[in-house]
């Protein structure tokens, strides 16, 4: 990841962007990175979680529902630094077309939901939006509480694993592409922790402390890169061609966080309590060719029953987000429907 020291007009503009209220987003019409689906109703709509912070979200209803009855309803959480309007925004589109009320939200400090300054990463609040968001669906007279999932994708699917572990009313977990930040953030995609370089990266963000403390400019990670270049990696393709291409590319999505937040994520541990969960099910869903499958993988051993792992076949890290020929759909669908009977 790249850090940029300060921020812009430009970022100063899309700041100003992303707290900007849902109902006046609202009457720009479909701002989604995917084709409105001709099958679901479509609702703006907020809520608090408990920090205070407003939540923005995509509200996702089957048309030919009977709204006399209740039915079970996912979350869908986005990838770090990603927006509603983009991968989550597809998973909740397409769940409900199969069926389910669906809700997709920004995280606290992304997008149009509230938290200031923006784009800060704090595992406390975005562990804490998942339960804001089984509040908020709680409260829907088409929802039953006892039949309430979630879908994290990437960093989501680590913050959703700790919401589930702690949360009981999370009846059953999918996760896809998953990456603990917490855990990418102390040591990468090494299998191993450098103490001496976790340390070296603590003493620089202390350091960037400081100097915002006597007045230097904010400076942030960038996670997706904006140039490629011939030593650009491979990995680092793969995201831009999501990220800053039309294929996936949102004004709201930066993939940017603020370089101080490193130390507070360095602490964050997705898997530390995953036995916690059971008997809720929990379905890892990883590309065989994703970077990050060591994530799921790592989870999947260290939870207990019942789990599953689910390798798509020829997939990648990103694939997941968009590629609907490769999206295991069926799967998730089957999962779901089982498991919030």
């Amino acid at each position: 990841m790249k850090m940029i020291a300060g921020v812009g007009a430009g970022a100063v503009a899309l700041l100003l962007a992303t707290t900007t209220s849902a109902s006046a987003q609202g009457t720009l019409g479909w701002d989604k990175t995917f084709p409105r689906s001709a099958k679901v109703d479509h609702q703006k709509v907020n809520f608090y979680n408990r920090l205070g912070i407003n939540l923005v979200g995509d509200l996702y209803v089957p048309k030919n529902l009977d709204r006399s009855r209740r039915y079970a309803a996912i979350i869908v959480g986005h990838p770090y630094g990603g927006v509603k309007e983009q991968t989550s925004g597809l998973y909740a589109q397409t769940m409900a077309e199969r069926g389910f009320v669906t809700l997709a939200f920004d995280a606290s400090y992304n997008g149009e939901s509230g938290g200031q300054p923006h784009f800060i990463a704090s595992h406390e609040a975005f562990v804490e939006d998942f339960s804001a968001a089984v509040d908020y669906l709680g409260r829907n007279a088409l929802v039953d509480r006892e039949r309430i999932g979630i879908i994290g994708v990437c960093g989501s699917g680590g913050f959703s694993l700790a919401a589930a572990e702690i949360d009981p009313r999370i009846k059953a977990l999918a996760t896809v592409s998953m990456y603990d930040i917490g855990q990418a953030t102390r040591q990468g995609l090494n299998e191993t922790l450098d103490k001496s370089a976790l340390k070296t990266r603590l003493a620089a963000v202390a350091a960037q402390r400081w100097a915002e403390v006597d007045g230097a400019a904010q400076a942030m990670v960038i996670g997706t890169p904006e140039v490629i270049t011939e030593e650009s990696s491979e990995i680092d393709r793969e995201f831009y061609d999501y990220y800053r291409t039309p294929r996936g590319h949102h004004p709201r999505s930066t993939t940017a966080m603020t370089f101080t937040g490193a130390a507070s994520m360095a602490l964050f541990s997705a898997f530390e309590h995953l036995d916690w969960i059971s008997p809720r099910p929990v379905l890892f869903i990883t590309g065989e060719k994703a970077h990050s499958r060591l994530f799921s993988e790592q989870a999947f051993a260290r939870a207990t029953e019942p789990k599953e792992l689910y390798v798509v076949p020829g997939a990648g890290h990103v694939d997941l987000y968009d590629r609907a020929n490769l999206i295991p759909w069926d799967k998730l669908t089957s999962f779901f429907t089982q498991h919030l009977r």
